[in-house]
């Protein structure tokens, strides 16, 4: 028998068994609590909750680490392609030459949406924001892709999940042609998954479109970094809405939905507004000192983690990747200076240091999106086009587990007790 943990309650001693992962900490089994105490336990934020049992991405926040299938990210990020990354969540091992190339033929094939969808577009407001738009387009492939809604069959969950991964680079860019009032672009599957999207978002029908090779290689970068990251808010929320039995397009849609709130997915917009709150780079020690002051309600945005405590081992490959792109482009930009200083100045001050408050993959990523041309209401949409196929590599996992049950978490009630009626003219 393995290690257990006793509990003593209502003057009996119940033995729970501890299970083992393969990396990480050990976690107490207490599915059958409920049945043999009849308490729950209280754990609002699930932060010491373990859901589910995954093989996808292991993250130890203590020590800044991040691994998909066993890979460190930066190993990933530097050497590797979003679609083999891709490929490697949802089949668990790097692809063979061959296995990535017919990987990368079938999504390029599924890369169009059904032209109705064209239309489908015009129902908004041209000032409507992106997630807004992904979140009611990407529902919406359900009412058009009927052959690849029966998770029970893997073929079925399969097609869902290429269709799902393609075709996001090409809503995300309609919802930006859109806004800007630009026809919308075919794809053009000749291009690389990450060159095909840039393509469809700054390329216009009457022009020759050059994909820069600096640019190509900092989306994809970004791409990889967003792929997945355990069991955050959105994948939580995509796993939650596929317990019920949803169809695929619905479960992404929820998770777009959640994805979308300032505390997750809208990060590094707000790290970029900093930048250009704060200015210029001798403005910093005066907002360092209202960062520092808890009756300020000033904050370093891009700065901590709510997982890593140590260093983000994704802001590393970002932060050599912001040079490159503006080295590229030979963009002069204050905001990058600013950014330089900030986070010097903030690693060197003993509050920042005891607090382990480190920039994190927000701080960088929105500069170099904000430097390739993006506005900052695509940032978010453009995380839910990486997360998605961290998304739909959970979504399967959790399909295929023989053991899953209909998400139901439980409550602690403050309520009013039972009570009585009364009448409307008794009140």
């Amino acid at each position: 028998m393995g290690d257990q943990v006793k509990l003593s309650a209502g003057g009996a001693e119940y033995d729970y068994p501890v299970l083992k992962g393969s990396v990480g900490p050990d976690v107490v089994d207490i599915r059958k609590l409920y049945a043999q105490t009849g308490m729950f336990t209280f754990d609002p934020g699930f932060t010491s909750t373990a859901s589910c049992e995954s093989a996808l991405t292991y993250i130890d926040g203590d020590e800044g680490v991040l691994l998909h299938r066993g890979y460190p990210i930066g190993q990933l990020a530097e050497n590797s392609s979003f679609m083999e990354v891709s490929y490697l969540l949802l089949n668990g091992e790097l692809p063979s030459k061959d296995e990535l190339a017919k990987f990368e033929f079938t999504i390029s094939r599924h890369t169009m949406l059904h032209d109705q969808l064209r239309t489908f577009y015009q129902g908004f407001r041209r000032d409507a924001h992106p997630m807004a738009i992904m979140c009611g387009v990407v529902g919406a492939l359900s009412a058009f892709y009927h052959d690849s809604t029966d998770i029970s069959d893997p073929e079925h969950r399969k097609i869902s999940s290429h269709r799902l991964i393609a075709k996001m680079p090409t809503i995300a860019a309609m919802a930006f042609k859109y806004a800007v009032g630009q026809p919308f672009l075919y794809p053009d599957n000749s291009l690389s998954y990450t060159g095909n999207f840039l393509r469809m978002t700054f390329g216009v029908p009457a022009e020759e479109y050059e994909v820069i090779p600096e640019v190509e290689k900092a989306m994809d970068r970004i791409f990889i970094l967003h792929a997945d990251h355990e069991q955050n808010a959105s994948t939580s929320t995509v796993r939650l809405a596929g317990s019920s039995g949803a169809n695929p397009f619905a479960c992404i849609a929820a998770g777009i939905a959640c994805l979308w709130g300032p505390a997750h997915g809208g990060a590094n917009e707000a790290a970029l507004n900093m930048l250009k709150e704060i200015g210029t780079p001798d403005k910093i020690p005066h907002y360092i000192e209202r960062a520092k002051d808890k009756n300020d309600p000033f904050r370093l945005m891009g700065f901590g983690h709510r997982v890593y405590k140590n260093y983000d081992p994704r802001a590393t490959v970002m932060q050599k990747t912001v040079r490159e792109v503006f080295d590229a482009l030979k963009v002069d930009d204050p905001l990058f200076e600013t950014a330089l200083r900030l986070e010097e100045l903030a690693l060197n001050d003993p509050y920042f240091i005891e607090k382990k408050l480190f920039p994190n993959v927000d701080f960088y990523s929105g500069i170099i999106l904000n430097a390739i041309g993006f506005p900052t209401s695509m940032f978010t949409a453009l995380f839910a086009l990486a997360r998605t196929v961290g998304w739909v590599a959970q979504w399967n996992e959790m399909i295929s587990d023989p053991g899953q049950k209909i998400g139901r978490p439980r409550q602690l009630y403050t309520g009013p007790t039972q009570r009585d009626y009364i009448p409307l003219d008794k009140r």
